[in-house]
């Protein structure tokens, strides 16, 4: 079964929405150790160790490219302001500010790096949106949460392992349109 560009990019935007319950999902429940009355953390290099939902916020970065890529710039708006009010209303109490500014900003900054690079370049535009999206959402989120960037290397890293995860199936599906005339 062939999908189309527009169901690909519906199906990309269904995953990019499910990112944001299941990032809230996983920062109370899933970890190695979960802190009381805090998240649930899970190593992401030696001796380093973030809140599991980094790893749906990385992913949920290139999912938004591929919604652009798919549906286009105005659909990727609608999905990140979208975004920013699941985020808002998911969030623990004492981090709906931090989550949902955090979302917007980061969303917003790849948004503005992958749209120029897309069209040339697909995979640079990929990581390199997604390393400036996970660099602001990860400052964002921890000094409007917390006050500090003490977690700043393990937010880096989670979000950037699903980026570079990613970053196969992006090539692919370069590669497939361009076989298919649609590149």
């Amino acid at each position: 079964m062939h999908l189309t560009s527009r169901q690909q990019g519906f199906l990309f935007l269904a995953g990019f929405g499910l990112c944001i319950p299941a990032a809230n999902w996983l920062i109370g429940n899933v970890g190695t150790v979960c802190v009381p009355q805090g998240p649930c953390l899970i190593p992401v290099a030696p001796g380093i160790t973030a809140p599991s939902g980094v790893l749906m916020i990385g992913l949920a970065l290139v999912l938004r490219d591929l919604v652009q890529r798919r549906l286009g710039v105005g659909w990727a708006f609608g999905a990140i302001l979208a975004g920013t009010a699941l985020s808002a209303l998911l969030a623990p109490p004492a981090l709906v500010l931090a989550s949902a500014v955090a979302f917007l900003l980061s969303e917003l900054a790849d948004l503005a790096v992958y749209t120029p690079l897309a069209r040339r370049r697909l995979v640079l535009a990929v990581l390199a949106s997604g390393l400036v999206g996970l660099a602001v959402d990860s400052v964002a989120f921890l000094l409007l949460a917390f006050g500090n960037l003490d977690y700043l290397s393990g937010q880096v890293l989670g979000k950037l392992w699903m980026v570079l995860a990613a970053l196969p199936l992006v090539r692919w599906l370069r590669a497939r349109d361009e076989r298919l005339g649609l590149a």
